[in-house]
Formats: structure tokens, sequence, C-alpha cells
């Protein structure tokens, strides 16, 4: 890829476009675009046509001399991609991926068409969460196919850009890869900054003492995580369209700014990279927190159940000490006529006595064990 000059169609393609647009006059006309967003031809960067159908866009791009086609679909219908697949000869694996989605970014020639997969990804501040979507795109020698799962990235904006600067749209199709890639990789700013800001937040919270802290720090590890992995992968597909700059005699231009987006890639890769490290150095640090913290509430619970003992100890050793002059007065208050002592002159101070030596015995046992 790279060159300019993909604007004559392989052997064979322009055959085929002809005749899957005679297929389509001959059908009824769809009134539903079926996820099409925006079809358009261009000619030297130029828009030459916005044709309403995609029968109308193949003809078109049969019709004009180096023409290029930019068809951009939004979650289209299966009828639509197949077209598309029947029209421009796509292979059946990259057409399955394209409709399924849920695919890591990656890069894959069959023949002359090139697909790549990437991740979008955009940061909600309302619910500060990041938001992770998918854009297929399909490079031909004089077509350009863009499939979108999600919000982001605008790719309205990216043609807006483009058609703005005819100069580097008669590039050919690798220079719409270059404005997507570059649309896809300054998306990543936005998340890396909310993210470092939820980072901030959540180490506040960690020596705040928060005790919801520790499923944050978990939730953001996730997103991090799937950050990673949206990121990170597109390193390769970089480097694989770098190794194929002299090979499809790529355009200097393009070049240079396909570079400029490999260095911004990298950044915010070691950006992310240090946001999983710090999160892991948070959670341990929040762990060993939660553990001090629990170990002074043990602490206390132990103190004051000693406390609450101690308190046990010295009321059940009064009850006994008074138990004891009850248990005696009671045996002697008993209206029985033969009771040893009862008719005794001294009995009622030999029971006081009595009474008086069992409280002081009781004493100083628990006195002795510590319970007074």
């Amino acid at each position: 890829m790279g060159d300019n000059r993909w604007t004559s169609p392989p052997g064979g393609f322009g055959r085929s476009l002809d005749e899957h647009a005679h297929e389509h006059d001959a059908a009824a006309p769809a009134p539903d675009r079926g996820g099409v967003v925006d079809s358009a031809v261009y000619v030297h960067g130029r828009r030459r046509a916005s044709p309403a159908t995609l029968t109308d866009t193949y003809r078109c791009l049969q019709e004009l001399d180096q023409a290029m086609a930019w068809i951009g679909l939004r979650r289209p219908d299966h009828a639509r991609i197949h077209s598309l697949a029947d029209a421009f000869q796509l292979h059946e694996l990259a057409v399955d991926d394209a409709i399924n989605a849920h695919q890591r970014p990656k890069l894959e020639r069959y023949g002359d068409t090139l697909f790549v997969v990437l991740r979008a990804a955009r940061y909600l501040d309302e619910r500060e969460e990041v938001e992770f979507a998918e854009v297929h795109v399909f490079l031909g020698p004089n077509f350009v196919i863009t499939v979108r799962h999600g919000e982001a990235p605008d790719l309205a904006a990216v043609r807006r850009r483009m058609e703005a600067d005819p100069q580097v749209l008669a590039l050919g199709p690798e220079a719409v890869l270059y404005a997507v890639l570059d649309q896809v990789v300054d998306g990543y700013a936005p998340v890396v900054a909310g993210l470092e800001n939820d980072i901030d937040e959540i180490e506040t919270e960690v020596f705040g003492g928060d005790p919801n802290a520790s499923r944050r720090i978990y939730e953001l590890s996730r997103e991090v995580i799937q950050f990673q992995r949206a990121a990170r992968p597109l390193l390769k597909v970089l480097d694989a369209l770098a190794d194929g700059f002299d090979r499809y005699r790529t355009d200097e231009e393009l070049r240079r700014r396909l570079r400029d987006v490999a260095d911004h890639l990298t950044q915010v890769v070691e950006r992310v990279d240090a946001f999983r490290h710090l999160l892991q150095n948070i959670l341990t640090v929040n762990a060993t927190l939660v553990s001090r913290a629990q170990n002074e509430e043990m602490r206390s619970l132990t103190a004051a159940s000693y406390e609450q003992n101690e308190e046990i100890k010295r009321v059940s050793a009064w009850a006994a000490i008074l138990f004891a002059p009850t248990l005696i007065g009671t045996v002697y208050g008993m209206n029985f006529v033969h009771m040893p002592e009862l008719g005794w002159r001294y009995g009622y101070l030999f029971a006081l006595l009595l009474m008086a030596v069992v409280c002081a015995a009781l004493y100083l046992l628990f006195k002795r064990r510590g319970w007074l």
C-alpha cells in the first residue's frame, strides 16, 4: 500500500463492480441505507460524487478515471456488508470479523486488500468510566471502507479534515487510513487524562480511609487493562505498516505522519503501563491500611472485652461474698423446732461471726486471684 497509483483496478475487479451494479439495478431499491453513513467518490483528493446508494457508488467508481471510493458504515446490516464484499472481493474472514466485531487491534493483508482493526476509546466524565468501540478499515487499490461499531471515533470529522486537504487525500486510501489512525490515537489523550484524574482521587480516598476505595481500585484497574489491550497491539499495527513503506512505496509525507502517530501512541502506552503499576501499588497500600485499621479495631475490641471480663469478675466476686451471709441467715431464719444451736444463748453472735469469717475468706480468695 502507499502508492497513489492505486487507482487502476486489479484483474477482474472492474468487471465485478459492473456486474454488481447491474444486479442491484434489477432489484427493488431499498429506502433504508442499512448503516451507510456517507459514501463518496474522490478524484485527485476532491469529492466528485456523493452517491445515494451503494449501487451508484459502484457505478461512479467504474465510470470515473483515477477515482477512489470512501464508504463509511456504522453497524451495517449483513446485506450491505456482503454487497461490499462481493463488489470489492473482500475476504470472508475479514468480513466475518467486521460483522461480529469484538476483535483486538490487528492488520491483515489479503492480496491487494488491507484489513485493519482499531479499538477506539473515549472517557465519559459524567460516569467516570472509559467506553470502548471498534473501527474496521478495508483498503483496496481504489477504495476505503470504514465500519464503525460504537460512538467513537468521529469519522465524520476525519472526512471533513481530509476533504479540507485535497493534497493529502489525493495520496490514496492509505492517507485515509493515516487519518483514521490519527483520530483514534488522538482520542486516547482525554482517556489518559481522565484515568490520571481518577487515580489522583483514589489516592485521596485510600489515605482518607474511604471503605469503598478497594472496589474503585479494582474497577479502574479493569479499565486500564482494557485500555492496554486497545492501545498496545496498535503499536504492532503501526510497525507492520512501517515495514511496508518501501515495498508499497508509501509517500514520504505519509511516512512522517504515521511516525508521528506512532510516537504519540508510544507515549500513551507508556503512561497506561505506569497507571497499571501505580494502581497495583495503591492496592497494596490500601490493603496495608485496611489491615492496620482492622488490627486497631481488633485491639480495641480485645481491650473492651478485657475490661468487660474484669467487671464481670468483680460483680461475680461480690455476689459470691454477699451470697454467703444470705445463705447462713436464710438457714437460721427457718421456723424449725429441732435445729442445732437454735436455743443456744450465743447462737446469734455465732451466726454473725460465721458470716463475717466466710465473707472474709471469700474476699481474700478473690483478691488473691485478682478478681478484686
